[in-house]
């Protein structure tokens, strides 16, 4: 039994069934412990130098990952949970961790799915999980 009292858990989302899966296990757990949600979408956002029009794309990315948040809001609704969203710019695995680091959104936990490549690719480059995990000092839970 986890000893430390769990008050908000961070789950990274991309709009893959993989990513649903650790939403799941996130609800799951935030119904044990009467905790919350912050569920984080990052969109990579390339350098203005490497991609012209990169707002347009950036505009249609975001528009899908608000599509897909507001789908995750309303099924933790549905499971009796409160669920923030956070959606960033740039590199996935980097942002995740900086969010949950800091101090002011006291993240007590991550849980995220071991893979995505969903329907906003351009959010999750290599493993992000794997740098999540290895990157972060709070407990990390890792969905397959």
């Amino acid at each position: 039994m986890i000893s430390t009292k769990i008050k908000k858990i961070l789950a990274p989302l991309d709009g893959s069934k993989s990513s649903l899966r650790g939403l799941d296990m996130a609800i799951a757990l935030a119904r044990q412990f009467n905790a919350i949600i912050v569920g984080i979408c990052v969109i990579y956002s390339a350098p203005r130098s490497e991609f012209r029009g990169a707002g347009s794309v950036e505009k249609g990315s975001y528009e899908k990952v608000k599509k897909f948040m507001n789908a995750a809001k309303t099924l933790a609704a549905q499971n009796g949970i409160v669920f923030d969203e956070k959606i960033s710019y740039g590199d996935a695995g980097y942002n995740i961790v900086k969010f949950a680091h800091n101090k002011k959104n006291k993240i007590d936990m991550i849980v995220i799915a071991s893979r995505g490549r969903g329907a906003v690719k351009e959010m999750f480059f290599g493993s992000v999980s794997h740098y999540v995990l290895h990157a972060s000092n709070l407990p990390v839970l890792v969905v397959k």
